[in-house]
């Protein structure tokens, strides 16, 4: 699975599941919230589901992949998944994640327009206790319909996308395997152009062909991707600098900031 290079996440036992295309199944409610944790690595080969699904964790990080992108879910960073999206899952032993599943039916009464694809969310301290309210059985039908409702409104995606669109283009995946495998790799463009004997311009024009992006925001998005990772795992910002290939916590710090337009420290759990 390619969301292992790009985030570290591991494959483990694996758990299979249906693909379902959106409405294809009827569904019983309007929302279901599921929650578990997870005793050993655990890979999710490609599914979907009929009804809509919000991820978050408690505790952890996890990655979800649909085609060429990976994103990463956190107790501060959430996805967004809409019905009939195929995807697969990696999640590390210890994670505890949840799900909520809307269904088709109480997203088309939304007042707002839903996301039609995969997005990240900021796990806000509002949203985080909205959801966790749809857990309560004792709710009664028009409290757990105007929680859902309230859920639905809040949901807004996040200002930064915290994913890696991986490129498959030939000529770029030297870099692609080097960047995943060590986000640290210093190498410029320059440094690539000399050694794939190509010009600079030739390897950004097919990076922002298949990515959107040019050579060194792809590489930030790497970075800042497997960083989330590591500050969900609660590792000092000193080894995830490091390990990030900065000098300093400083300079992480002020990186972090201009791709995110957040610290790192708020994305702690």
């Amino acid at each position: 699975m390619s969301s292992t290079q790009a985030s570290g996440a591991p494959t483990g036992p694996y758990r299979r599941m249906p693909l379902q295309p959106a409405g294809s199944v009827p569904v019983d409610f309007t929302s279901v919230g599921i929650a578990e944790s997870l005793d050993t690595a655990t890979h999710w080969p490609d599914h979907s589901h009929t009804v809509h699904e919000l991820l978050w964790n408690d505790a952890g990080p996890s990655t979800l992949r649909a085609g060429p992108r990976t994103w990463t879910v956190t107790p501060t960073i959430g996805l967004w998944l809409p019905a009939g999206t195929v995807h697969s899952a990696a999640a590390r032993a210890g994670t505890v994640y949840r799900a909520t599943y809307f269904s088709l039916e109480m997203a088309a009464e939304s007042a707002r327009p839903l996301p039609t694809e995969p997005v990240s969310l900021r796990v806000t301290g509002l949203l985080r206790e909205l959801l966790l309210r749809l857990g309560d059985e004792s709710l009664n039908e028009h409290s757990r319909r105007l929680t859902e409702t309230m859920v639905l409104d809040v949901l807004a995606p996040a200002p930064h996308q915290f994913l890696v669109h991986e490129p498959t283009a030939g000529l770029l995946q030297p870099i692609v395997a080097a960047v995943l495998s060590d986000p640290s790799d210093a190498r410029t463009l320059r440094d690539w152009s000399r050694q794939l004997k190509v010009s600079e311009r030739t390897i950004t024009r097919a990076f922002r062909a298949e990515t959107g992006l040019g050579f060194a925001r792809w590489v930030g998005s790497v970075r800042v991707q497997r960083a989330t990772t590591l500050l969900a795992d609660g590792e000092p910002l000193e080894d995830i600098a490091e390990a990030m290939g900065y000098r300093s916590p400083s300079a992480f710090g002020a990186a972090f900031r201009k791709l995110t337009g957040t610290t790192p420290s708020s994305l702690r759990n």
